[in-house]
């Protein structure tokens, strides 16, 4: 029973069998009538057998030819039996695909659906739905499936349709009615769906928006509800046409329930929507307006080119004049109708090189503005600025003139002068600065850009409040209500510069010198006020020489008669005072110090400057100041380079130079701190000492003040410490600079030349150290 599927031939082979088993067990035993009725039954069941294999060969060839896929599982869900439509919906050999498991094709169904199919399955028996499978190839099919349980001795049926295509399909209608839906909904011109005998089925936004209606009140409407009386005939004809052509395109005109009118282009076509018809209108009336304020623009046009100030010359493409206004006529000093024959080449040098130019540019570009000399018949030369457009009126081309001649002297003399003051602003020895509203800069002459080192492109647009110190803005603007209440105002204030420097600068302002322009004045005083402040600090420290000299000389006599009468008393008092001697020979020693220093200030000194080690001199004073240091929690870290040259100096001088800075860093630490010395080549002439500090820091206005005499931050100072030191280093032509921040310490920087320059006569003698 070769090509007959197992099942088949079970059912079969069992019948032959219970046949032949009767016959033999009754063979034995029944009598002959028994007999012949047995073999009746025999060959009633052979017929039988015969007629169900005939049978079941039928079914074997639907089952083979059947369209649809036809699979047995058994409980495990495995493929036991399967047709050739079921090999090709899984692709695969019957011997493949026998034996494999159907939840091999299953990895895209949700675990929780397959479960629930499996549960309707046992509950009903029998059950359909659709699947998606994923065969060995990797392809995906879409299926629908039939199951019924135990259709064949505890085997599973399934019949499948491989129904992927008709998904596709499907999917693309849906695709197409949401995308039909969309254009409807989105669409900017109105669409109607529409019947037979106008009546509204389906209406987009658009025309629910042209109308001013919604859609649930729209389509209880028609099209006669709205066409205008004098369209009514027009509508009739369209769908007249509308049914025997299948298309008809028109305008018709609408009347709203609100009254105003709406005029519409529409094109209608038959059948599009199940046996409906459907209308595409354009809102028009914007259009048809515009078309009517067209032509009032055109009425308009004439007048103003009659009335027209300006000449306004209408020529062909050879230059000859076909139309004129009567400013023409006046520009060109010739009546109307001799202007319109005349040629507007005749009226111009074609000659110059700048007049062709002009005129091959305009053949180029279709249009031009530019400004000529033209020739009037009178002899009159007239400059005319002119603008010209090809082929806007009837194709003929358009030029309007206006006269400038008068304008062209006047802008002359302005120029003119407007380079005199250019060549005022620019040359001013003052910086000058123009401002405008907000008083931002509008314009900088070079000295002003000097004064701010920055470029005019920095400084032009920003308001000039930006370059004031914060502590000087109050006066700023003291200054800016002094300008405005009296039209001018003066004031020396300081200035930041784009580096960050600080300049004393003298400001003049000026208040409108043109409309909405002010002008501002600026000089630079910062060098004036250096020298000044220098020269006082001569004069004052020539007063306190004098002074110091005859005060020197008249206290330190009285000094030591005191000194020597206490030390005798001191020896000669019985009881214990000694604390109070103590205080009385500290105090008279700080006098006696403070008249010393009176002295170094009072006369020059006698100085022998020799070749010294200035890392030697360094280290001997930290050794002397470390006692003094220890006492107040303070480290003292030296950092000396390596080979540094000798220089020429007085050691005991640069000692007490070094004492009183190291005096001065110790005491603004109470509380402790390290003191960083460093000593290193600034260059092949130089030599830098640092100290610096952990103290409190000295505020940069009070850094100036620094070395000035009587100029102390300590409580007891007296200010001549810093002072003999700056003398000090200034007799060594060196230089003491200092770097402060409030908060995290001061460095005094102490610059000593390694070269030494002594004066003899007119003649300068370097001595160095080798």
């Amino acid at each position: 029973m070769e090509g007959v599927p197992f099942f088949i031939a079970n059912i079969i082979e069992y019948y032959a069998v219970m046949g032949e088993g009767e016959v033999l067990m009754v063979n034995n035993s029944l009598s002959h009538r028994e007999e012949e009725d047995l073999m009746i039954n025999v060959r009633s069941l052979e017929e039988e057998n015969r007629r169900l294999r005939e049978q079941l060969c039928g079914y074997s060839i639907i089952f083979e030819r059947s369209l649809d896929a036809i699979v047995i599982f058994n409980k495990n869900g495995e493929f036991v039996e399967v047709n050739e439509a079921a090999c090709q919906l899984f692709e695969m050999d019957k011997g493949e695909l026998v034996g494999k498991s159907f939840t091999l094709f299953l990895d895209l169904v949700p675990p929780d659906i397959l479960a629930f199919q499996q549960s309707m399955l046992h509950k009903f028996g029998s059950f359909s739905d659709e699947l998606l499978i994923k065969l060995a190839n990797g392809k995906i099919k879409h299926i629908e499936f039939s199951m019924k349980k135990d259709a064949f001795n505890h085997f599973d049926l399934a019949i499948m349709r491989d129904i992927s295509a008709r998904k596709a399909l499907e999917r693309e209608r849906i695709i197409n009615e949401f995308l039909f839906k969309d254009v409807f909904n989105r669409a900017v011109d109105s669409i109607i769906i529409f019947d037979e005998f106008g009546r509204f089925i389906d209406v987009n936004p658009a025309f629910c928006m042209s109308l001013n209606l919604e859609k649930a009140k729209l389509l209880n409407l028609s099209f006669q509800q709205f066409v205008a009386p004098e369209c009514k005939d027009d509508f009739v004809q369209l769908l007249v046409e509308l049914k025997e052509k299948g298309t008809a395109k028109g305008e018709l005109s609408f009347i709203r329930f609100d009254g105003t009118v709406k005029m519409f282009e529409l094109t209608m076509t038959s059948n599009v929507y199940s046996g409906f018809y459907m209308a595409i209108m354009r809102d028009v009336t914007e259009k048809k307006n515009m078309e009517i304020k067209l032509q009032k623009s055109e009425e308009r046009f004439r007048a103003m080119f009659e009335q027209a100030h300006e000449a306004i010359l209408i020529w062909n493409d050879y230059g000859h004049i076909v139309n004129a206004n009567p400013a023409a006529s006046r520009t060109f000093e010739l009546p109307l109708n001799l202007l319109i024959r005349r040629n507007l080449l005749d009226f111009i040098d074609y000659r110059d090189e700048k007049a062709h130019h002009v005129f091959e540019l305009f053949r180029k570009t279709g249009e031009i503005r530019d400004e000529l000399t033209f020739h009037m018949p009178n002899g009159e030369d007239k400059q005319l600025e002119f603008t010209m457009k090809q082929g806007v009126i009837d194709g003929f081309h358009l030029a309007i003139f206006r006269n400038v001649t008068e304008r062209r002297k006047m802008e002359k003399e302005l120029q003119e002068s407007e380079q005199k003051f250019r060549s005022i602003f620019d040359h001013s020895m003052n910086g000058i600065l123009l401002w405008g509203e907000g008083y931002r800069i509008l314009d900088a002459n070079p000295i002003a850009c000097e004064i701010f080192q920055a470029t005019k492109q920095q400084l032009i647009h920003e308001p000039f409040v930006h370059w004031v110190p914060e502590k000087e803005q109050k006066v700023f603007y003291k200054l800016i209500k002094q300008c405005e209440q009296f039209g001018k105002a003066y004031a020396e204030m300081t200035l930041l510069t784009n580096k960050g420097e600080q300049r004393t600068v003298e400001i003049s302002l000026k208040r409108e010198i043109i409309p909405n322009v002010g002008m501002m004045m600026l000089r630079d005083v910062t060098e004036r006020k250096e020298l000044e402040w220098q020269l006082r600090k001569s004069d004052t420290l020539n007063v306190v020489g004098e002074l110091a000299a005859g005060i020197a000389h008249e206290i330190r006599n009285p000094m030591t008669a005191l000194k020597g009468f206490i030390q005798l008393l001191q020896g000669s008092i019985s009881e214990d005072y000694s604390m109070y001697f103590d205080v009385i020979m500290s105090e008279l020693k700080r006098i006696e110090s403070i008249i010393t220093e009176f002295l170094v200030l009072a006369k020059p000194q006698a100085i022998q400057y020799q070749q010294n080690d200035v890392c030697k001199i360094m280290k001997d004073t930290i050794d002397l100041i470390s006692a003094q240091a220890m006492m107040h929690n303070v480290q003292i870290i030296p950092d000396f380079a390596e080979d540094l040259p000798y220089i020429y100096c007085e050691p005991n001088q640069l000692k007490q130079v070094f004492i009183n800075i190291l005096k001065n860093a110790i005491e603004v630490m109470p509380k402790g701190g390290e003191i960083q010395v460093r000593i290193q080549r600034v260059d092949r002439q130089s030599i830098r000492v640092s100290v610096k500090d952990q103290g409190c820091g000295i505020p940069q206005d009070k850094i100036k003040k620094l070395g000035e005499p009587f100029y102390t931050t300590k409580e007891r100072g007296t200010g001549l410490g810093l002072m003999v030191s700056y003398k000090i280093i200034e007799e060594h032509q060196g230089k003491i600079d200092v770097e402060s921040e409030v908060g995290t310490g001061t460095t005094f920087h102490i610059t000593l030349p390694i070269e030494r320059t002594e004066k003899e006569g007119d003649h300068e003698v370097r001595i160095q150290c080798l």
